[in-house]
This record gives C-alpha cells, sequence and structure tokens, in this order.
C-alpha cells in the first residue's frame, strides 16, 4: 500500500487507500492466539501545512485469541483508529519532543508497515475472557470460574515451611 508524495500534494481532495491483506505471519510467534482474519485498512492521506501529510483512518481485524488464565477461546473484533504524519526528505538534527512525524527519504511510503505495527501495538498483552476471570487450578485443573475445586491452594513460603505446625 504504497503512499506517493507527489500524488497526494497535488490532489485537491484527500487520497483513500483501502487494503485487505494476510497478517497470519505476525502473530505467528503468539501461542495464545489461535487465527486471524485479515487486516482491512480504511485510510485518506491529505497534506498539511509545511508538507506534512497526515494519514487518519480505520483499521478492522478479528482473532480468536485463547484466555491466559482459563484458556477459553475468546474471539475479538479489533476497530483501531490510526493516525500518522509523514513528511519526504531528511530527519532535522533537533527534533522537538512532541513532534511525531516520520521523515521519509524516498518518493513514497509504504503505509502497510506502518498499519502492521499499529495492529501488533492493540493487541492484548494478556488476553482474558472476563476481568474476574479466576483461571484453573494449580493443583487438579479444575476451572475455578465454575466453582471451586476444593484443593488446598494455600502458598506457604518455604523459609517458613517449617513453623507450619509450631503452634500444634
Amino acid at each position: 500500500m504504497l503512499m506517493p508524495f507527489r500524488k497526494v500534494a497535488t490532489s485537491d481532495r484527500p487520497v483513500q487507500f483501502n487494503e485487505q491483506w494476510d497478517i497470519k505471519e505476525l502473530v505467528s510467534n503468539r501461542q495464545d492466539i489461535t487465527a486471524v482474519t485479515p487486516l482491512t485498512a480504511d485510510l485518506s492521506a491529505e497534506q498539511r501545512e509545511g508538507s506534512v501529510v497526515d494519514v487518519h483512518g480505520k483499521l478492522t481485524v478479528g482473532a480468536d485469541m485463547l484466555c491466559s488464565r482459563c484458556l477459553k477461546p475468546i474471539n475479538e473484533h479489533f476497530h483501531i483508529d490510526f493516525h500518522e504524519q509523514f513528511k519526504q526528505g531528511k530527519q532535522p538534527e533537533e527534533l522537538h519532543e512532541d513532534d511525531d512525524t516520520f521523515y521519509v527519504d524516498e518518493d513514497s511510503v509504504d503505509l502497510k508497515a506502518y498499519a502492521e505495527g499499529t495492529f501488533l501495538l492493540h493487541l492484548p498483552f494478556v488476553p482474558l475472557c472476563s476481568d474476574t476471570c479466576k483461571g484453573l487450578c494449580p493443583k487438579c485443573g479444575h476451572e475455578l470460574n465454575e466453582g471451586d475445586c476444593g484443593c488446598d491452594n494455600e502458598v506457604i513460603d518455604p523459609r517458613l515451611a517449617g513453623l507450619k505446625d509450631f503452634f500444634k
């Protein structure tokens, strides 16, 4: 999904980019993601003052994940806001702290890599089926969301285990 700077600069309206591509390779190293739908990008680019090209729009993707506590399957649909600024030319030696502009030496920029990066940043680090998920019992594997299993899960510091029966 190449965005040519010249085409955006000469256009009197925002230039639209609508594309869909497979991102299975992006999440192939994540064990908690079982499947993903193709990433759909609906973006528009327009020139702002100072030869800055403003690209904004929506990214849409679905992912099948496993809850990291109870291993139940989760189906998530992500609708991610995308907003980046690009400028053709070399990066100045001194940048302002709040300058988020990407400087590009070429005549065009591949928006696909920036969209994929934005998607990866919005993936949950620890997917959960609910905020109150209790997970699985570490001893018997019973799902604690369905009820207590009766196992003794009291964790005792091994350095103090000798004091456990001191007062009996």
